[in-house]
């Protein structure tokens, strides 16, 4: 329970014919030293907390300090490379350019010949689904003649000559094979 100055001040004791209620006003005083210890405590927090973030300030601005004398240090050896190598800067540009170009050749063949790879296994890809359907699907057939033989034989005579001419690669001697089986 907060306990802040107005409660305090408005407060107000029951009293006795002698004087105020002696456990009220203990207890009470006990809310206000455990508020009181509650402020104590947050101070001692909040003074370790300043003591921390004026550390941390004085790091920062010790980096900054540190920065701002390492740019002017760079600056001025820049400015003593310029002057001193001009020609070498032009030539070191030239060579960095063409070989920025020719890294920029390079990643684009390498790119195409990525595209090329990726295009080339989407049709494997592609090609092999067509395969393994092809393949799935005679199985099924010969599951379904499979359970046709079973109930009844003539249809399967029939269903066989079907399949042979439209699709032979599939199941090729689909009648002999099955019958081996046997």
């Amino acid at each position: 329970m907060a306990i802040s100055p107005i409660d305090i001040q408005q407060h107000q004791f029951k009293t006795r014919p002698i004087g105020y209620e002696k456990g009220g006003v203990d207890h009470y005083l006990e809310q206000i030293a455990e508020e009181l210890e509650n402020y104590h405590r947050q101070v001692q927090e909040l003074k370790e907390e300043l003591v921390r973030t004026k550390a941390s300030l004085q790091e920062m601005r010790q980096r900054e300090s540190a920065v701002k004398e390492t740019l002017l240090t760079a600056q001025q050896v820049t400015e003593e490379i310029k002057a001193n190598s001009h020609k070498e800067a032009e030539i070191s540009m030239a060579e960095a350019e063409l070989e920025a170009e020719r890294i920029v050749y390079h990643a684009e063949c390498r790119r195409k010949q990525l595209l090329d790879e990726i295009r080339d296994i989407k049709c494997q890809k592609v090609s092999f689904e067509s395969a393994l359907r092809g393949l799935v699907e005679g199985h099924l057939r010969m599951l379904d003649i499979d359970r046709l033989e079973e109930e009844e034989p003539a249809k399967v005579e029939q269903i066989v000559t079907d399949i042979e001419p439209s699709a032979p690669e599939a199941l090729p001697d689909l009648n002999e094979g099955h019958r081996q089986d046997r």
